[in-house]
């Protein structure tokens, strides 16, 4: 059997070398356009950043140590230009020498990953992406000085006309031209500033390192926030991470316009924010599915563009698969989704899924089993020491699609509170109220929030409820973590919204509820409620909460908090609170508990403020 595989790098050499590990017998040959067939591709911004000091260390495989250990057939600088689904045929050329070649296949994967998006405006042409070495080479040179003039935005990118090359210009076979090599007359010193547009994963990384190289970052994101996956309240700490190292973070904001060494701002309806020193930017908005060989084979695609492919990576056409962040994946978490997952298309461009989909088609390929996993989208990223993590839905992604949930708060230390280096983390977790399901979870904080989304994935996957993780046995020491792990807590809380034990309320919920009439108890210390308490705003204005300290509410609650209206109690981050409601409840009271106590109301009204004042930022300089 000969399998044909269109890009390397994760999801193509995955499926390359699966191929060879089960069979000896097949024909494998692998076409990259790019000069490089497998590379850490999530280690470039480190690389620009100087964490990563070997441009080396970045090349995992070469051709020539591919062709030894499993005697496959890479061929880098080869672009397939056609296919041919009924004659099993792909056009090659060779971009070396220009020639084209016919090459048949018994089956084919395409792997061609997906196009960085770069937004229109005017001398965007200039905005260098990051995608491939090549790419990370021209950042790297553009911060020494060697850069060129008129970057461009890279081999297979998408131009603002939407064309995979700026100039239109198409070669006879019906494949997009390359792009041109950057001039070299734009940088004569060494890059002071930079802008990047993006503030998603990949631009808060790229952020960080060009900090780390010394340049002066502003972070230019559309949407109200840093980190779209993460919900205002989460996304708030890596905000403040990334301004408290010198970012300048502008939300609600787009690059209109490029001048030779800054950037013109304004925000979504076109209003003027300034002017921003500009030596380097780079696009980091996203990407897009590349998707122009499948629509060439006849392979249907989804609704969000992606190559639409089944359980097993069987596109629409006979014998041609596809792999990686081109193809869709299947949503694990869609309405009216179990366990098991659901076949509703979506796109999750991730690495790890990447490499479970090379390592999958080869099985499928070779009859060994059937049945991609759905996906639920953990990720995580580092921000100047801090972890934000993430798997599953958020809040708004689940209230714009009208499903209901319940948000449960907790903020633990990451390891037991007397062993020292202990620090708070942020953890909050979704859930479906009539099952108990697991709809998603988000972390931040110093150490252990990988590990703790980790679990919370692990346990999608395995069908476990919410109230379940209180029952996990997890590993424990007082240098790792508690003897109720964040986890457990988590569960805990949950089972106690299941059974009714108690009742929350949100962040964003609590002036609505004043505004009915609840009366909001404050039940921490008099000097904790002196440093900062929870100021509902009723509809005429804004006032603190009531102190009654949780060892003294037995006394003093007849004589000092109302009956016959709700009480909201709160205590730092939940715990305290829910002990004095379920004593007030016992009283006769009619009492919620504010979810994640002050620190959530508190970093929740933070990012409420920020997003107001990016909006109302019309012209900072």
């Amino acid at each position: 059997m000969k399998i044909v595989i269109v890009g390397g790098v994760a999801a193509g050499m995955s499926a390359a070398t699966r191929l060879r590990r089960l069979s000896e017998d097949a024909q494998i040959v692998v076409l990259e356009a790019g000069e490089h067939v497998s590379f850490a591709n999530c280690g470039l911004p480190y690389y620009a950043g100087g964490v990563i000091e070997e441009r080396d260390a970045l090349l995992l495989q070469t051709p020539e140590s591919l062709a030894a250990r499993f005697r496959i057939d890479v061929r880098v600088r080869h672009r397939v230009t056609g296919v041919d689904a009924a004659a099993h045929t792909v056009t090659v050329r060779d971009l070396t020498t220009g020639l084209d070649h016919v090459e048949t296949y018994d089956r084919l994967v395409l792997s061609p990953g997906a196009r960085p998006i770069v937004p229109p405006a005017p001398g965007m042409e200039r905005a260098l992406v990051l995608r491939d070495v090549s790419d990370v080479d021209r950042i790297v040179a553009a911060i020494e000085g060697s850069a060129a003039d008129g970057f461009p935005v890279g081999a297979g990118v998408d131009a603002p006309t939407g064309a995979a090359d700026p100039s239109g210009a198409a070669d006879p076979s019906g494949a997009p031209a390359p792009l041109s090599e950057p001039s070299t007359d734009h940088l004569r010193a060494p890059a002071r500033s930079a802008v990047v547009i993006g503030g998603g994963f990949v631009g808060v990384e790229v952020a960080e390192n060009l900090v780390h190289r010394g340049l002066a970052v502003t972070l230019v994101e559309l949407s109200d926030q840093v980190l779209a996956p993460l919900d205002p309240e989460m996304a708030v700490r890596v905000r403040q991470e990334l301004e408290a190292h010198g970012v300048d973070v502008r939300t609600s904001t787009q690059v209109s316009a490029l001048g030779p060494d800054t950037a013109e701002l304004t925000s979504a309806d076109g209003s003027p924010r300034g002017e921003v020193p500009a030596d380097l930017v780079v696009a980091a908005v996203g990407v897009r599915p590349d998707v122009e060989l499948a629509v060439l084979a006849g392979a249907r695609t989804g609704p969000r563009g992606g190559i639409l492919v089944d359980e097993d990576l069987r596109t629409s056409v006979p014998d041609v698969f596809a792999v990686g962040d081109a193809a869709t994946k299947r949503d694990g978490l869609a309405a009216g989704s179990g366990p098991a997952g659901a076949d509703e298309p979506t796109l999750i461009p991730l690495a790890n899924l990447a490499n479970r989909h090379g390592r999958h088609v080869a099985d499928v390929i070779l009859g060994r089993r059937a049945g991609m996993r759905p996906s639920v989208g953990t990720a995580v990223v580092g921000v100047f020491g801090l972890t934000a993590a993430t798997v599953g839905r958020n809040e708004k992604r689940l209230r714009a699609e009208g499903r209901p949930y319940r948000a449960i708060h907790t903020h633990p230390a990451q390891h037991a509170g007397y062993y020292p280096g202990a620090s708070q983390m942020a953890l909050k977790l979704l859930v479906d109220p009539e099952t108990d399901l697991i709809l998603g979870a988000q972390g931040v904080g110093r150490d252990g929030v990988d590990k703790r989304i980790d679990v919370v994935a692990t346990a999608i996957a395995g069908g476990l409820t919410a109230s379940d993780l209180a029952d996990l046995e997890l590993a424990y020491a007082p240098a790792y973590g508690s003897a109720k792990d964040p986890v457990n807590m988590l569960g805990y809380v949950a089972d106690n919204l299941r059974a009714g034990e108690t009742r929350s309320v949100q962040w964003h919920e609590l002036d609505d509820l004043v505004a009915q009439g609840a009366t909001v108890v404050d039940v921490r210390t008099p000097g904790e409620h002196a440093r900062g308490t929870v100021e509902p705003d009723g509809g005429t204005g804004t006032f603190p909460a009531l102190n009654v300290p949780l060892d003294e509410l037995r006394a003093r609650a007849a004589a000092e908090i109302p009956t016959g209206a709700p009480v909201v109690v709160h205590c730092q981050v939940g715990q305290r609170g829910h002990t004095a409601a379920r004593l007030l409840s016992q009283l006769g009271y009619d009492v919620r508990n504010l979810d994640g106590g002050y620190l959530t109301w508190r970093d929740g009204m933070l990012a409420r403020r920020m997003s107001g004042a990016s909006e109302l930022a019309d012209a900072r300089a």
